[in-house]
């Protein structure tokens, strides 16, 4: 039988969709199940404020009548507006190892971008933006990956560039543990970083989540899209986009592991790590909670060693001030003072962003994955 790309139009089918990989990576001891209800929402125009101004079409490779792939083609409204350039994206790109499966889902994905007019290049994968999974796992295929970070075979590389993408950029997720750098020097370094800092009346502290929740997020939020406005693609968040993470992070994240920098009442710099819940979500089956899944998110918590690093920024005018290795040397004393954390990974940062790179090699880390954005000209 001949290879058939489907239209996802049904229920039914976007259920398949989602659950394609769990299959595809079934013998995979590094592959971590994403939760089917959270998969769910994320396509889901009622659900997910992406859709207020994106657009996202999934496509199904059947052969045999076996699921043998899946692709989305994207278009993001707030990407084009703050970018000015007309590109589109794909993401949720899974695909057996078939360079003709892998053609025919990409060129579906090309000619339905061109059906939305859109003229300039196929950027991906993206599930469904940057603000989102991001990337391409090339290097790192070792271990599993990190809370809300992607994972792919290594083939997939061999894949995208044999159908005429190539790298646009790379994405770094270093990583640091309770050993491997000198934690005196580090903390000795910050505290003079922090003192010069208070002289020019600059103070970091922890996060209020407790009492002025919204007002922290809100103030969160303005940093967050200005510091990462001239990051290669990076896009604003909408109010409605924050919002709905932040409800979403408020249920993971420790404060213990969250940092603000600020000045004069005005948040200046922002630093959010979040609990590593692949170490639970690796056990979960398929990615469903019930009947067992839900006892096991709830009750294992105990059991995850590691953190994330998920956001972290400062205002352009106040770099170059060591505000990111004090929110690095706070991260490592949270660390060393919960024994159950055995790691952070701080992720992604972009391969040209030599400031936040330098920083963090100079912290005792080391780059252990790497991930690509791929592009190609339609």
């Amino acid at each position: 039988m001949p290879l058939e790309i489907v239209k996802v139009t049904s229920k039914k089918q976007l259920n398949k969709f989602i659950d394609f990989p769990h299959d595809l990576y079934k013998n995979d001891p590094n592959y971590v199940p994403e939760l089917f209800v959270a998969q769910s929402d994320l396509m889901n125009p009622k659900k997910n404020p992406f859709f207020l101004h994106g657009k996202m079409q999934q496509f199904l490779a059947i052969k045999e009548g076996k699921i043998v792939g899946r692709i989305a083609g994207i278009v993001n409204g707030t990407y084009k507006k703050v970018i000015g350039q007309n590109d589109g994206f794909f993401g949720f790109f899974d695909v057996v190892n078939s360079q003709e499966v892998a053609n025919a889902l990409l060129s579906t994905a090309e000619s339905w971008l061109k059906t939305e007019n859109i003229t300039g290049k196929m950027i991906g994968p993206a599930n469904p933006s940057s603000n989102d999974t991001w990337g391409m796992l090339v290097d790192g295929f070792d271990t599993p990956p990190m809370a809300m970070m992607p994972y792919n075979f290594s083939y997939y590389n061999d894949l995208v560039s044999n159908y005429g993408l190539y790298k646009q950029t790379d994405l770094f997720a270093w990583l640091f543990g309770r050993t491997g750098y000198d934690d005196v020097k580090v903390r000795r370094v910050a505290g003079l970083i922090e003192e010069r800092m208070k002289r020019k009346g600059i103070t970091v502290r922890p996060i209020d989540l407790k009492k002025n929740f919204k007002r922290e997020v809100e103030r969160i939020r303005e940093v967050y899209n200005k510091a990462w406005d001239k990051n290669l693609g990076s896009i604003p968040m909408t109010d409605d986009e924050f919002t709905h993470l932040a409800k979403d992070l408020k249920m993971i994240v420790d404060p213990n592991f969250v940092r603000v920098a600020e000045m004069d009442g005005k948040f200046i710099g922002i630093s959010i790590a979040i609990p590593n819940i692949n170490d639970i979500l690796i056990h979960i089956k398929n990615g469903r909670l019930f009947p067992t899944g839900l006892i096991k998110l709830l009750t294992q918590k105990k059991k995850i060693r590691g953190i994330r690093i998920l956001i972290l920024g400062v205002l352009e005018e106040y770099r170059k001030l060591g505000i990111e290795s004090v929110f690095y040397a706070a991260m490592m004393d949270s660390m060393l003072a919960n024994p159950r954390i055995e790691k952070i990974e701080a992720s992604w940062i972009l391969e040209g962003n030599e400031a936040m790179n330098k920083a963090l090699e100079n912290m005792g880390a080391k780059i252990y994955k790497t991930y690509r954005v791929f592009e190609k000209q339609i």
